[in-house]
């Protein structure tokens, strides 16, 4: 049996032309991101707290409100109390 019989050359060089399309485009958001990061650091705002911030206005409401009562768990148990 060959698999090779099968398969459509200009079908699968489409595919591939356009998944390496998008991975350039995705390269360069990334890339603005990045530029927008230093922009925020330059002017004086923590890049890692505002990541961190990105990834928390992602999540569900109840979903980061459950992260967030499992970490003052765990600090407490450490005995690591954040004053709120």
């Amino acid at each position: 049996m060959s698999i090779t019989s099968s398969v459509s050359s200009a079908e699968l060089r489409q595919f591939i032309e356009k998944v390496e399309r998008l991975e350039d485009e995705k390269k360069e958001l990334q890339n603005q991101i990045k530029e927008v990061m230093d922009e925020a650091k330059a002017q004086g705002f923590d890049a890692k707290i505002m990541r961190i911030i990105i990834r928390m206005r992602k999540m569900k409401k109840e979903d980061l409100l459950e992260e967030q009562e499992i970490l003052d768990v765990y600090t407490n148990a450490l005995g690591m109390q954040i004053a709120s």
